[in-house]
């Protein structure tokens, strides 16, 4: 059978121009794959097309409008997603420009569909009460409940992505000062936190007790399950939810629902409450624009409200007159039936 032009320039897309090219992740590359998979199943079930006949031709601007619509209503997917697919698909119709040049016009019609405007959401985060109630929690008194403290530490410290935790190995830990952390972030860049001296001791304690101290193990994932494979998203939602509900038992300042990202939230959070410059909180996190950080001082209630406060420190006089006093309103009070 011979291959589809569709089939050819994907293969190439994904395998050669993303990773050598572009120099994207593989969660990245993963992403995308999984979209068109996404494309190629709605093709099979919705037009009755199935892999082997699905042509460049064949995905006008409206057949992949149609795809958009059956993600939201058939899939249930929320319009960031829809959007994260559409990215998907506009790279590579971008790069199906240098390729197939006389499809121009027809790439371009995809490339025109725009973004779905979707309702912003609030940051969810937590105060820092509520993260050191989370971070008691572990039995520091197991093996297991002091690789999640330490877990749970080191995700807080650096304000990691839940994939830049996963992918830590032993050699990316520094604990020498001044200590630090390598993370592996988006885009395959790479990036040097510092970590606090509670995180570095909790880190030390924790490589001599799984032997990871050793140069041999820097290739080593630094937290493992028990089969010795790094952990998954899964694994880690998992542990900071039983922490969370725990916590929660004691008090009701941590939510019904604490996920990896929140503690990144947080920790940005309050970064911006100590003062620190949003600009070092943008390399700190790892974000490419400043824009995106922003987000969290939009979000930072409490730093607007003494903002306000120092702006306009005495112009409301919060010495008001008790009116039990004033005999003169208590007579015509009295006098009310």
């Amino acid at each position: 059978m011979k291959p589809t032009d569709f089939a050819k320039h994907l293969t190439e897309f994904l395998s050669v121009y993303l990773p050598s090219q572009k120099n994207v992740s593989k969660n990245t590359v993963y992403s995308y794959r999984d979209t068109f998979k996404l494309l190629i199943t709605y093709c099979q079930e919705t037009h009755n097309i199935p892999a082997e006949r699905i042509t460049i031709s064949l995905l006008s601007s409206e057949w992949i409008v149609g795809f958009l619509q059956w993600l939201e209503i058939e899939r249930r997917c929320s319009i960031s997603t829809r959007n994260q697919r559409l990215a998907a698909i506009h790279s590579f119709f971008r790069y199906l420009q240098a390729e197939e040049p006389a499809e121009l016009y027809h790439f371009q019609k995809v490339m025109s569909i725009p973004i779905k405007k979707a309702r912003k959401t609030t940051v969810e985060y937590l105060t820092p009460e509520a993260v050191k109630l989370l971070l008691e929690q572990p039995d520091k008194h197991m093996v297991k409940g002091r690789r999640d403290l330490t877990l749970m530490s080191v995700l807080y410290d650096t304000g990691a992505r839940v994939q830049e935790l996963i992918d830590i190995q032993v050699g990316d830990v520094i604990l020498d000062a001044p200590a630090v952390i390598v993370l592996h972030g988006k885009g395959n860049k790479t990036r040097r936190v510092p970590i606090t001296k509670n995180a570095v001791s909790l880190l030390h304690a924790y490589l001599m007790e799984n032997n990871l101290d050793k140069p041999w193990k820097n290739q080593n994932p630094l937290f493992f399950n028990n089969q010795q494979h790094k952990l998954t998203k899964e694994g880690i939602a998992y542990i900071l939810a039983k922490y969370a509900e725990a916590a929660r038992k004691s008090s009701p300042i941590v939510p019904m629902k604490v996920k990896p990202h929140i503690i990144r939230h947080s920790k940005a959070i309050h970064l911006l409450q100590a003062g620190v410059n949003i600009i070092y909180i943008r390399d700190f996190l790892g974000h490419v624009d400043v824009k995106t950080t922003e987000i969290y001082a939009r979000a930072d209630m409490e730093t607007k409200r003494n903002a306000i406060e120092n702006a306009y420190p005495d112009l409301i006089d919060s010495n008001l007159p008790d009116w039990n006093k004033d005999y003169e309103l208590l007579a015509w009070l009295s006098k009310l039936k």
